[in-house]
């Protein structure tokens, strides 16, 4: 672990036991510290191998980390655990410096604002573009609230400014179904953002995308960075490269541990992550 990682879970854990550590569905996360979520020596066995071996990680707020590695790596375990999906068998992972994750359930965890986009994208394929993110409004979702809802101008505002950040608003009546692949996953990732998350975890977001969907999604996660917490799983290192921009952290897991941590240039001389994962 980093003296920087070290020093920010160290204070982050220093906040939440000052504090006191909440496990209320929708209580606010803390984060005084600077630090969005810290993961410390998370642990998860499935039959007797190690998907997860004493991870520990740092995010601060507003930050954009790209998670690379190997297939097998983790990373997929790793959000599973941050999002409730998976129990660790030992560690802590807190959201804020408050909020301990591992005492709450699934939808409690998004309801606090953790969202979570899998590498294939969900839509209401059905319904238009609009009706995919008012479903997804972050509102009274009780059935009778629901079917008797109005939208006011205010949420109608809000979905049109979400529609032209991800590039729908030209496609804003059409069938989701009727999408390309790449606007299928813009149009999720807009659900998410309808959510009003203040950590998004995106699996592979850029997969199956063309060149031109590729670089605008990361237009469009470099518009996100500041006013969300992001953590971007990626095996494209073009992709990788231009979230970076050359100066953000990046960090490589191998065999569930962190393997290399810093600026992708630094890690891509790394020799043990040439040897595992870059290839010579």
């Amino acid at each position: 672990m980093t003296p920087d990682l070290m020093r920010s879970g160290t204070e982050a854990l220093a906040a939440h036991q000052a504090r006191g550590v909440s496990a209320i569905a929708g209580a606010e996360p803390y984060f005084g510290q600077g630090v969005a979520l810290y993961v410390q020596d998370i642990t998860v066995s499935f039959d007797g191998f190690k998907a997860l071996n004493s991870l520990s990680l740092a995010i601060d707020v507003g930050e954009l980390r790209c998670i690379i590695g190997p297939n097998g790596a983790g990373k997929t375990t790793m959000m599973d655990c941050i999002t409730g999906k998976t129990r660790p068998d030992a560690g802590r992972v807190f959201f804020g410096s408050n909020i301990d994750l591992l005492r709450l359930t699934e939808p409690e965890i998004a309801q606090i604002g953790v969202g979570r986009k899998f590498q294939k994208p969900t839509v209401y394929e059905q319904l238009g573009v609009f009706e995919n993110l008012e479903l997804a409004l972050k509102a009274d979702r009780r059935a009778r609230a629901a079917l008797f809802a109005r939208l006011s101008g205010a949420q109608r505002d809000r979905i049109d400014e979400v529609l032209a950040l991800i590039h729908l608003k030209d496609e804003a009546d059409r069938t989701a179904g009727l999408l390309s692949h790449g606007q299928k996953q813009w149009l999720e990732i807009g659900m998410l953002l309808m959510q009003e998350p203040k950590l998004l975890l995106l699996d592979e977001p850029v997969a199956g995308m063309t060149d031109e969907e590729t670089e605008r999604t990361a237009e469009l996660f470099l518009s996100l960075e500041g006013k969300h917490s992001l953590v971007v799983v990626e095996h494209d290192m073009k992709f990788v490269d231009q979230l970076t921009e050359g100066r953000k952290k990046v960090t490589v897991l191998h065999e569930g541990s962190v393997l290399a941590e810093g600026r992708l240039a630094e890690v891509q001389a790394n020799e043990k992550v040439v040897e595992v994962y870059l290839g010579r």
